[in-house]
């Protein structure tokens, strides 16, 4: 860090496999890459290329080596996934991730629907390829889950060899773990940290305020993703009490 305070909280150092941020990149060119890396490199642990968007993304393959050159994991989202399953092309989206040297897989079924024990068994498959990160619920509104099932999607994943369950919320978290209006779904979250450990799930947190409830919720070293690039310093700052949202969170107040 640049200079000294205390009543520091202490962040997990990377290579870290608790308190990770993924970054969510929806289309920046190489040059932003660089000039990001530039400046966050050091707290970035995931960048997650969205949804579909490597399929049209120029230079593909320069731009994911830029990530890699920095020892940072990229993958696809997990809707280029489904993409694949849907058109009978799972084996080619196991020679895709190799050919552009690609180690970290989602895999989720938020757009479509499929048999919970075939999604598993593709988790089997690719966690001998690589880490596999496997997203649970919906991205449609309409559908609700209860907290059970949650958690029973949540344990048979992870079983099967996911390295993290992803609680979803889409990149604008307004679905999954979250209301329309973006609020969390409190007791669906606390409900879920009853059996799963929060160190194997990530939260996907595009908005401030869903930030906010994670880390007063959990503390610094929650996982953390969806983050926008432009928030991944704002975010870091807030983790450790150097933004006005959390302040007071880590303050002696004897000595404050």
């Amino acid at each position: 860090m640049n200079f000294n305070l205390t009543q520091i909280p202490e962040r997990n150092k990377k290579p870290r496999d608790h308190g990770i941020t993924m970054v969510m990149d929806k289309g920046l060119s190489i040059e932003e890459v660089k000039n990001f890396l530039s400046v966050a490199h050091p707290h970035i642990d995931i960048v997650k290329l969205g949804f579909g968007t490597a399929f049209v993304t120029p230079d593909l393959k320069e731009k994911i080596e830029v990530y890699q050159g920095y020892d940072i994991p990229v993958y696809f989202g997990g809707t280029l996934f489904e993409a694949f399953w849907i058109r009978n092309q799972f084996n080619d989206y196991i020679d895709m991730c190799r050919k552009f040297n690609i180690n970290y897989m989602e895999v989720s079924d938020g757009s479509i629907d499929i048999p919970h024990a075939e999604k598993c068994g593709y988790i089997e498959k690719l966690t001998k390829i690589g880490t596999v990160l496997s997203e649970v619920g919906s991205k449609d509104a309409t559908h609700i889950m209860p907290p059970y099932k949650w958690i029973e999607l949540m344990k048979a994943e992870l079983e099967a060899g996911a390295t993290y369950v992803i609680a979803e919320a889409r990149e604008a978290g307004n679905v999954g773990i979250y209301r329309g209006s973006g609020e969390v779904r409190e007791g669906l979250v606390q409900e879920i940290l009853t059996q799963i450990p929060e160190e194997k799930i990530i939260w996907e947190a595009p908005q401030k305020s869903q930030q906010l409830y994670f880390l007063e919720l959990i503390g610094c070293n929650v996982n953390l993703g969806n983050i926008a690039p432009s928030e991944m310093i704002p975010l870091e700052a807030m983790r450790i009490g150097l933004r006005g949202d959390t302040f007071h969170l880590y303050l002696n107040k004897e000595t404050a």
